[in-house]
C-alpha cells in the first residue's frame, strides 16, 4: 500500500484549492503555530495547555461535499471550488479526505454522466444535479450519499442507484435532497431516500448516534472522540450533578456526559436538531436526559428565576462565538463549572473576558488540533465560579 500523499504534494492545491492554508508547513510545526496562536489569546485569562494533534493528521474529513460543473472537453465533472472562484476542481486525491468517501463521489459521478445528468442552474431553473455530499461512519463503516438536485424529479433514479451501489458496494444508503433556490446553502429541505434507511449511524464516546443529511456531526471522529472525552472530563462530574448541555444541538455531548451525571437538560433553537437529540436519548436507552427546543439565553433565564441553577453548562457556540445576552443570563444563573468547547479561540477569547466580569476564573485552556494542515483550532476552556451569588 502506497503511503498516504500530503497536502504539499497534492495536485489539487497547484490547481488554486486552497483548503490546506498550512500544506507547506510540517505536522509539527503547524502544531507549534497553533499552540502560539492559542496562547495569544489565552494566556491572558489562564494557562493554555499543549495543543492535542492527530497522529496521523490525514484522510481524517469524513464528510465531504463535492459540487457539479461542466467542463467542455470531459462534460460533467464534481469536486471542490477553487479558492476565489466558482470553478470546479475535480476531486481527485485529496489528501484531507476520506479515501472511501472519495470514491463514492467518482461512483456518482459516473453514474451521472452515464445518466446523462445536467448541471442545474438555479437562477435560469434548468438541469438537474447540483452537489453531492458524502457521510461516512468512521466506526460503522456506514457510508451515505446524497444527491443534490435543482428539480423535484429524478430521471431514472432506479438505474442511478443501482449503478452508484454496482461502483460503490459500500454506499449503505442514497438520498435525494431538493434545493432549487439561489443559495449557496448547500442542502434544501425536502429529502427523498432512493434506497437503504436514509440516514447512517456512528459511535462516539460508547453511544451510537443517528446521522441524516441535515445532521450536524464533526467531520473528524477521532479528534471529536478527545475532544469530548476532554470536555467532559473538564465538568469534574460525580453522578451527583445537573449538567445543562446549551446550544446542544443533536445531544451528542450532554448525551455523553450523561452517565456520569444525576441529569442532563438540553436546549436548542433547532426544532430538528431537538428531536434528532430526543431519537438518539431514547435510541441509546439513556433516561436521565431531556432536551427542548427553545433559545438557550432565554432558558437560562426561566431557570434562575425558578432558581433551578445546573452544577455545569456545556457550552459550545458557533465560530461566532456567544452573545452579550447569553452570557449575562449564564451569570445570572451562575454554575459552579462552565465547560466552553469553542472552534474560534478569538471569539472563545472576548467571550471569556465576559465571563471573567460576569464572575468567572479560567482555570485552564486547552486546544484541539480538528483540522490539520488548515488554519482552524478548536478549545476547550474550563471556568469556574468565583464569586456567590
Amino acid at each position: 500500500m502506497q503511503p498516504i500523499m500530503t497536502p504539499r504534494d497534492c495536485p489539487l492545491r497547484r490547481k488554486g484549492c486552497g483548503g490546506c492554508q498550512y500544506a507547506e508547513i510540517p505536522y509539527p510545526q503547524q502544531l507549534a503555530r497553533k499552540q502560539a496562536h492559542a496562547r495569544k489569546l489565552l494566556a491572558e485569562w489562564g494557562p493554555v495547555e499543549p495543543v492535542l494533534g492527530m497522529e496521523d493528521p490525514c484522510r481524517y474529513r469524513c464528510k465531504v461535499t463535492a459540487s457539479f460543473a461542466e467542463d467542455g472537453r470531459r462534460g460533467l465533472v464534481c469536486g471542490l471550488y477553487a479558492k476565489g472562484s466558482r470553478r470546479v476542481l475535480p476531486a481527485d486525491g485529496c489528501p484531507l479526505q476520506d479515501e472511501l468517501a472519495e470514491q463514492a463521489v467518482h461512483a456518482v459521478l459516473q453514474a451521472a454522466r452515464e445518466c446523462r445528468y445536467t448541471v442545474y442552474d438555479p437562477m435560469r431553473r434548468t438541469g438537474l444535479v447540483r452537489h453531492i455530499q458524502i457521510r461516512r461512519g468512521l466506526y460503522t463503516g456506514q457510508l451515505m450519499v446524497t444527491l443534490v438536485t435543482g428539480p423535484d424529479i429524478l430521471p431514472g433514479s432506479r438505474r442511478f442507484a443501482a449503478r452508484v451501489r454496482e461502483l460503490c458496494p459500500d454506499v449503505t444508503t442514497l438520498v435525494q435532497n431538493l434545493n432549487p433556490r439561489p443559495t449557496s446553502m448547500v442542502l434544501g429541505d425536502k429529502c427523498r431516500t432512493l434506497f437503504g434507511p436514509g440516514s447512517i449511524e456512528d459511535t462516539l464516546c460508547g453511544l451510537r448516534f443517528r446521522i441524516s443529511p441535515a445532521s450536524f456531526y464533526q467531520v473528524n471522529p477521532r479528534q471529536t472522540q478527545r475532544l469530548y472525552e476532554l470536555a467532559i472530563r473538564e465538568a469534574g462530574l460525580t453522578g451527583r450533578e445537573t449538567v445543562l448541555d446549551a446550544y446542544c444541538g443533536t445531544g451528542t455531548i450532554g448525551l455523553a456526559a450523561a452517565g456520569k451525571a444525576a441529569q442532563v437538560l438540553g436546549v436548542e433553537l433547532n426544532a430538528a436538531a431537538v428531536r434528532d437529540a430526543q431519537a438518539n436519548a431514547r435510541h441509546n436507552h439513556i433516561q436521565n436526559a431531556r432536551f427542548v427546543c427553545a433559545d438557550a439565553g432565554e432558558y437560562m433565564n426561566r431557570l434562575a428565576e425558578e432558581h433551578a441553577a445546573p452544577d455545569v453548562v456545556f457550552m459550545d457556540p458557533p465560530r461566532s462565538g456567544s452573545t452579550p445576552e447569553f452570557l449575562a443570563a449564564l451569570g445570572r444563573l451562575a454554575p459552579s463549572r462552565v465547560v466552553y468547547i469553542s472552534c474560534d479561540p478569538s471569539t472563545q477569547a472576548r467571550d471569556i473576558a465576559l465571563l471573567v466580569r460576569e464572575g468567572y476564573r479560567m482555570v485552564r485552556a486547552t486546544p484541539v488540533d480538528m483540522f490539520p494542515y488548515t488554519e482552524h483550532l478548536e478549545s476547550v476552556a474550563l471556568l469556574v465560579r468565583t464569586e456567590k451569588r
